[in-house]
């Protein structure tokens, strides 16, 4: 089962209504063990260039539930192609655009308007109590950007996201508005805080996801222990519902048990003549589980985020959308392309060299058959690789494209003389500094002069 479901999702065709498809995190840990092995048995497989350009998109991660992990297919000649996106989806980027200079902060990031390619969403976070009621973190002006995000807090529960960008506090612009002035706007308002937050296209899908956690009654149905039993429940942001014995075990033990909640059907239960019982059915299997909350606003609030764990929305990456509605444009309707013409690309399992047409388009080589194909083929995604001159074989000159881990495939293109391969050398070195990691432009962005407010 698990390997028809793989190969149902292994592949991001070139349609418009394609989505991504998720998978668990244990899911993604089998995934990467069984991408271990093949990689160690055959190396010559995972690290060199192919004819294929395809890749699984899915979610999980052995190290975060958020970042995302591939499982690399090669696959033959007359299969449809797709992109290559495998480091891309392995961290987040930033887009910087032309602001290649060090001095200068990436463009979502600095004090230039706002990018156009960006994902909008509303987020309402409910007024808790303490000395930071909302529990996330903002910093600096224009934009202002929100920089931490506390666990377990009303902010993490809505959905809130380092990196985020606000746009709009309860109804008024912020923008161009300076960060003290956002600040006590929000402070001001109504116990709902609502933002309207956004996140470019270095982001992923920016759905809210369910999160909650908090102590449930479960009812035993053990033929020996009847009753119910007070267990920390954790509902993860990959959709699936954690339980501990105790809040400590969180991160520390393996959980008692591992629910998926994807179309399972959940509801006010009445037939125990306890209050605030609430049942889930998951969709595999049989099993019946309910719990019992303190109060009826605690039954509400579990009940909302597992709604939405429920019906899970799919979309893809906004950068994913941007580059799979570029394939469907002909080769030169790509607008302001970096660089454009014939390139030979090495498929190493048959030694030979494949002719395609490419455009060269912020981080992204569009691979086409011809000048006149429509749509193109596939692509490669540039993210994190290095470009360098190489001799391979009997060619003196040939473009070498590295990924940063070896797992990952290595891309060996080639142009039609030396005099080509420069300028396709520096024109892809130049479009792959328009994207920097997420996590370093907000460390540089960090480290100018703070203007920071604990909401």
């Amino acid at each position: 089962d698990l390997k028809s479901e793989m190969n149902k999702t292994r592949k991001l065709p070139l349609k418009k209504d394609t989505r991504a498809s998720d998978s668990s995190q244990e899911d993604a840990i089998d995934q990467w063990a069984r991408r271990r092995k093949q990689f160690k048995d055959s190396k010559k497989c995972s690290s060199t260039g192919g004819s294929s350009i395809n890749s699984t998109i899915t979610e999980g991660s052995i190290n975060s539930e958020d970042a995302r992990s591939v499982d690399l297919g090669l696959y033959s000649e007359n299969e449809d192609r797709g992109f290559y996106t495998e480091n891309f989806h392995s961290a987040s980027w930033v887009f910087r655009g032309d602001d290649v200079s060090p001095d200068n902060s990436p463009r979502c990031l600095s004090k230039r308007p706002r990018p156009v390619a960006i994902r909008e969403r509303t987020v309402k976070i409910a007024k808790g109590t303490g000395n930071y009621p909302w529990g996330f973190r903002i910093q600096f002006s224009k934009p202002i950007l929100v920089t931490e995000v506390d666990t377990n807090s009303a902010a993490e529960e809505a959905g809130l996201q380092v990196g985020d960008i606000l746009i709009a506090v309860n109804g008024t612009d912020v923008t161009s508005m300076p960060h003290s002035e956002a600040a006590n706007l929000a402070r001001k308002g109504p116990d709902i805080l609502t933002m309207i937050v956004g996140s470019d296209i270095s982001r992923y899908p920016n759905t809210p996801k369910p999160t909650c956690r908090g102590y449930l009654h479960k009812r035993t149905q053990s033929a020996i222990l009847k009753g119910w039993r007070k267990r920390w429940f954790v509902l993860k942001h990959n959709g699936y519902l954690h339980y501990y014995k105790h809040k400590k075990d969180e991160g520390k033990c393996r959980p008692l048990e591992v629910t998926k909640l994807e179309g399972a059907e959940i509801g006010i239960d009445t037939s125990l003549g306890k209050p605030f019982v609430f049942k889930c059915i998951p969709q595999a299997g049989n099993r019946i589980f309910y719990f019992c909350a303190t109060s009826n606003q605690e039954m509400k609030r579990w009940l909302e985020a597992m709604d939405k764990a429920v019906h899970p929305i799919h979309q893809n990456h906004v950068w994913v959308d941007v580059t799979l509605h570029n394939t469907t444009l002909p080769p030169l309707a790509i607008k302001n392309p970096e660089c454009l013409g014939l390139l030979h690309q090495l498929d190493r399992s048959k030694d030979v060299w494949i002719q395609h047409y490419c455009i060269l388009k912020d981080g992204c080589l569009y691979f086409y058959a011809t000048l006149r194909s429509t749509p193109a083929q596939g692509g490669l995604y540039l993210q994190g690789y290095t470009v360098s001159e190489q001799s391979l074989g009997s060619k003196r000159s040939v473009i070498e494209l590295k990924p940063p881990s070896e797992e990952f495939k290595t891309f060996y293109l080639c142009a039609e003389n030396v005099n080509e391969n420069k300028r396709w050398i520096t024109a892809l070195k130049a479009s792959i500094n328009k994207w920097l990691p997420l996590h370093q432009a907000i460390q540089d962005f960090m480290n100018r002069p703070l203007e920071e407010t604990r909401m």
